[in-house]
């Protein structure tokens, strides 16, 4: 592979970059947009959920858009879509607000089920690697708008904050376009074998993996959203809480650089997911019992949601055996596991709200924490054995 046909390839990395800061920036300016919109804890837990639920509706049905016009098409006009709903969503009242954000949901989701596959495609023989390469890039996007969010909305308004994430988009897609441009990779015909595949839908390992990746999702959406009021009503300031949810994001990237090690071979997946869910229990209940340690909760929980993220992401890849059943695993985890991740800041918002404090919250999202860990232990075993019994027979 020539240098620039490497570097070209190398451009699916910077599509991660966009596919959480819209998402990330809206956690440390929530209680600025509940004043300026008057909406109350329920109603804000559902402004974060709206776009998981978007991600649930839009994923099973991205994978026949990128069959009819390519996988490269598809995430060019989604990102050129991404920035004209960050727009909306900050400039034309509440209604954009509503609209905007499920439109976000909506496009995000497209890179959220391709960019996987394309990695898969393009990095055949470095998968988990490459995954947390990816995963780096995502993590760095949602420090870096974590980080600025309440800077900027001091400075201007936090209609601004969130907005100026649709220029990183635009940039994104320009460098994109000439993947765009080259004739399009077709994608693989479905063959015999796929045929003979058994639907992702009817298989335990895929609602395994599907759980899986709701779960660690669950609680990541929790903290993104949540994070920085729940260490403000514990008398932290609003600009800290920002620190640390930036802080979260960076040991995010440790934490998914840090895991490919044991994802990358097939005896020690199940560690591998164990490994990465452990620490989210612990950063959960250190935030009901030592509420004074935030800073250090909120950096266990990075390590944990980052390497959370890259064994759910290459457990989807690993476990795919084709091109058309890793697509449609991709999808069927991300609608499924966003649908069940999509009620976590709803029902943290709604616990809350009828409870007077954040306790009862924590303690459902740690039992769900356990969920996990049992989940991991189950999708993360060596199915060498079983594949080759059932190649065999």
């Amino acid at each position: 592979m020539t240098r620039r046909a490497t570097l070209v390839t190398a451009t699916v990395f910077l599509v991660a970059l966009s596919l959480r800061p819209a998402l990330t920036a809206v956690g440390p300016v929530l209680p600025r947009i509940g004043a300026d919109e008057h909406l109350g804890e329920g109603a804000l837990g559902l402004l974060g959920t709206l776009p998981l639920l978007a991600f649930a509706a839009a994923s099973p049905v991205v994978h026949r858009l990128s069959r009819r016009h390519g996988m490269e098409r598809a995430v060019f006009v989604s990102l050129l879509i991404l920035a004209a709903s960050s727009v909306v969503r900050s400039y034309t009242g509440q209604v954009g607000l509503w609209a905007g954000t499920v439109l976000i949901g909506a496009l995000i989701a497209v890179g959220n089920v391709l960019v996987p596959v394309i990695i898969k495609r393009d990095y055949a023989g470095h998968v988990s690697r490459a995954t947390g390469v990816y995963t780096a890039f995502i993590t760095s996007g949602a420090a870096l708008a974590s980080i600025v969010a309440v800077p900027i909305a001091d400075a201007v308004d936090w209609r601004l904050s969130l907005a100026i994430w649709g220029g990183l988009a635009v940039l994104i897609a320009v460098i994109w376009l000439p993947r765009t441009l080259s004739p399009a990779p077709l994608p693989p015909p479905i063959t015999s074998e796929d045929a003979a595949v058994v639907s992702v839908w009817r298989q335990p390992m895929a609602w395994l993996v599907t759980g899986f990746m709701g779960l660690q999702s669950t609680s990541f959406y929790l903290l993104v959203n949540w994070l920085p009021t729940i260490e403000i009503s514990t008398g932290i300031s609003e600009r800290t809480t920002g620190v640390h949810l930036f802080l979260f994001q960076v040991f995010g990237l440790i934490g998914g650089l840090s895991i490919r090690r044991l994802m990358k071979h097939p005896t020690s997946q199940r560690a591998g997911a164990v490994t990465a869910s452990i620490p989210i229990l612990v950063a959960l209940l250190g935030l009901l019992l030592a509420p004074g340690l935030a800073l250090v909760w909120a950096t266990v929980a990075g390590l944990g949601q980052g390497a959370a993220l890259v064994a759910a992401l290459t457990l989807i890849s690993i476990r795919g055996r084709t091109h058309h059943e890793t697509t449609q695993l991709s999808g069927m985890a991300q609608a499924v596991g966003y649908l069940l991740a999509a009620g976590g800041p709803v029902l943290a918002g709604f616990l809350t709200e009828h409870t007077g404090s954040w306790d009862t919250t924590l303690i459902v999202f740690a039992a769900l924490s356990l969920v996990q860990i049992t989940l991991g232990i189950a999708a993360g075993r060596d199915t060498r054995s079983s594949t080759s019994t059932s190649t065999a027979s």
